[in-house]
């Protein structure tokens, strides 16, 4: 139930505390061999920001307006 819950909740967007880079659950981060639609809890714990090397830990969400 709990994975059925995550397919049908709004994409988020995730920030990156030291640089600014953002992660968009929409829309991956293919060249990081994450594919459109991976959610962050799909994200390997170990897997560092492409932008500074900060780890997945130093993230934060980022709520968006989406219009």
């Amino acid at each position: 139930m709990a994975e059925l819950d995550q397919v049908s909740a709004p994409f988020k967007v995730y920030q990156c505390l030291t640089c600014g880079f953002l992660y968009n659950e929409e829309v991956g981060a293919p060249d990081e061999g994450l594919p459109p639609g991976t959610r962050w809890t799909d994200i390997p714990e170990d897997w560092i920001c492409p932008g500074c090397g900060t780890p997945k830990s130093d993230f934060d969400m980022v709520e968006v307006d989406p219009t």
